[in-house]
């Protein structure tokens, strides 16, 4: 029964993990318009799944670093009502946020609600020095390692791309509604484009008036190459996400001697697949039209940058967050362009800060009510 109960917890804050952060990576897609919302969800569905799936033979060290060992004693990490305690806690946090709609990290609330759970069962014991150099150090620098990486990383893109000859191609939207809209003077190449008749007026939404790429590259017109290396960079942050998060979420299944912790991963993948699926929709709005408006060039961008950083940090187990990187991308192309909303960048700074309180009360308050009864 204990074990049944331990595999729910861990399923319920899988599913939780999914709705929130399963479309993080791929809300570049959807954002910029190259792609459709239920393309780009299967997309990070399956993406995320394969990075569970290699999880299995990569990032075992990650397991250990979150089973509560170094900060409470071995004796109460290994008990299952500490580990269930840690579940419930992390997973009501990232279930009010994703009811909400703001994109929270699951490291960041598996972190408070360990500590949380650990005042309760450990009291004096608590160590938190551990929490330093493998939580909070790399929890507040990876945000700020990706916004700048990702704001000198566009600059470089965008230099390169005039270098090339590569130039941009806009579409003149009328709306449903009037608007008076002020026009730039045309400039040489426009207003030979009108004299010959390939400048055109389109009629329909304003999603549908995007910015596009003019120009080839290698022979291949430069918009189909950078579709092409928008979607493999998306799945890559997906993948990343799948391998950074799913050894995190299993570690609260070590109690469950019975069930080998690969079969444990495996189910985390599922129960994460589930909930992006499922319950995705709000943070995706959020991450792909709230942050800053992205055009092909700049979410391509942002998914380099969170790929990479995330990436690296599961190799060599750091608990970096998914969402602080994929978000500190996104500010940083934000920031750069003077296109971000810095409210909606200060609200969601507000709603991290919140998530680790949060998540050691919910933790804290499951542990106090379970005692040792599991």
């Amino acid at each position: 029964m204990t074990a049944l109960i331990l595999l729910a917890g861990t399923c319920f804050l899988a599913y939780t993990n999914g709705a929130n952060d399963n479309f993080k990576g791929v809300a570049t897609l959807f954002g910029s318009r190259t792609t459709s919302y239920s393309l780009a969800l299967w997309l990070a569905t399956v993406a995320t799944f394969l990075g569970s799936v290699c999880s299995v033979l990569l990032a075992k060290q990650m397991v250990l670093s979150f089973s509560g060992k170094g900060l409470v004693p071995d004796s109460i990490a290994g008990s299952a009502s500490f580990l269930m305690s840690v579940a419930t806690g992390a997973g009501l946090t990232v279930l009010l946020a994703t009811i909400t709609g703001f994109p929270i990290s699951t490291t960041h609330s598996l972190t408070g609600a360990l500590v949380g759970a650990g005042l309760v069962a450990g009291g004096s014991e608590l160590q938190l020095s551990a929490l330093g150099k493998s939580f909070v150090l790399p929890l507040l620098v990876s945000p700020l390692v990706a916004l700048g990486l990702a704001a000198i990383l566009y600059m470089i893109f965008r230099s390169v791309r005039l270098r090339l000859g590569v130039t941009k191609e806009m579409c003149v939207c009328v709306g449903e509604s009037r608007k008076l809209v002020p026009v730039a003077q045309l400039s040489a190449n426009t207003a030979e484009a009108v004299a010959e008749g390939r400048f055109s007026a389109l009629v329909a939404s304003e999603a549908e008036c995007i910015e596009r790429y003019s120009g080839h590259l290698w022979g291949v017109n430069t918009q189909t190459v950078l579709d092409a290396l928008h979607f493999v960079s998306a799945g890559l942050v997906s993948f990343a996400r799948g391998l950074n998060d799913t050894p995190k979420i299993a570690a609260i299944l070590l109690a469950v001697s019975a069930l080998r912790i690969e079969w444990g991963l495996l189910a985390v993948g599922a129960g994460m697949s589930a909930g992006g699926l499922l319950s995705a929709r709000k943070v995706a709005r959020t991450m792909s039209e709230r942050i800053s408006p992205l055009n092909h060039g700049q979410g391509f961008t942002a998914n380099v940058v969170t790929a990479f950083l995330v990436i690296v940090a599961s190799r060599f187990g750091m608990p970096v967050s998914t969402t602080h990187v994929s978000c500190g991308s996104l500010f940083g192309i934000g920031l750069t362009t003077g296109e971000g909303d810095k409210k909606v960048m200060v609200h969601i700074l507000l709603s991290w800060l919140l998530t680790l309180p949060c998540a050691a009360f919910a933790a804290a308050v499951a542990a106090w009510l379970l005692g040792n009864r599991l």
